[in-house]
């Protein structure tokens, strides 16, 4: 299968973060304009399960291609970063039980996590990022990831836009606050749609408005809608700290 179009992958450059203790981290960067007057929104963007590797491409596969389009470059110009998790590695760093539906955050974060967190901080620092405007979305395993981090660094991201993943329902009022919309295919087989639904439920009860999409007749694939769908991209870059 084709990885985006030629044109909107060749906008991704590929660099490598390496840490004091020599863990590297894999990822791609979308600049959005040489112009020194301007600050931009940092979108981080996590890849599901099938595209883990060290080949710094395949995570852009899915979704984030949708971010380099013309369109979108011109609408809302954003950074955006897109980390590679290697092989065997998870984003999240979680208990599940409960065939998955009971997931309690583990007190510390996965080795692809700590590094992310970690580069993000060195980007924020070397790069023109509008601090008020970070945004964390993934897909499946990634959205899985996306939870994982609001729940540790909820004072980092303006907003997230989970798709088909899942998280600790218990951590839902240490991000209430945060702008989210979760998204998911109502016959998703590979990932329960009741996690998502146990989310909003927890969010809600936390005293939290989140938006929430359930796509009918949809499987596991709801990232196509979700990052094609110019309402949900709208809203994400109309939120700031």
């Amino acid at each position: 299968m084709s990885i985006g179009t030629h044109a909107q992958v060749s906008r991704f450059s590929k660099n490598t973060y390496t840490n004091g203790k020599g863990d590297t981290l894999n990822y791609r960067l979308l600049f959005p304009d040489a112009n020194p007057l301007r600050k931009y929104p940092l979108v981080i963007f996590l890849h599901g399960s099938g595209e883990r590797g060290n080949d710094n491409e395949a995570q852009l596969k899915w979704g984030v291609e949708n971010f380099a389009t013309d369109e979108m470059m011109s609408m809302h110009p954003a950074l955006v970063i897109a980390p590679q998790c290697p092989v065997g590695q998870q984003w999240a760093s979680m208990n599940r039980e409960d065939n998955g539906r009971n997931m309690q955050l583990l007190p510390t974060p996965s080795k692809p996590m700590q590094l992310l967190y970690e580069l993000i901080q060195k980007t924020i620092k070397e790069m023109p990022v509008d601090t008020n405007r970070i945004y964390i979305t993934g897909l499946s395993m990634g959205g899985y990831g996306t939870f994982d981090a609001i729940a540790r660094y909820p004072n980092l991201f303006a907003a997230a836009m989970p798709v088909c993943g899942g998280g600790d329902t218990s951590k839902a009022a240490v991000f209430a606050k945060m702008p989210i919309w979760i998204l998911h295919g109502a016959e998703d087989g590979a990932v329960n749609p009741l996690y998502s639904l146990d989310m909003v439920d927890a969010l809600t009860k936390a005293g939290a408005h989140p938006g929430f999409t359930m796509y009918p007749e949809v499987g596991h694939f709801s990232w196509l809608m979700a990052y094609s769908d110019k309402l949900v991209i709208e809203w994400l870059f109309r939120q700031g700290k």
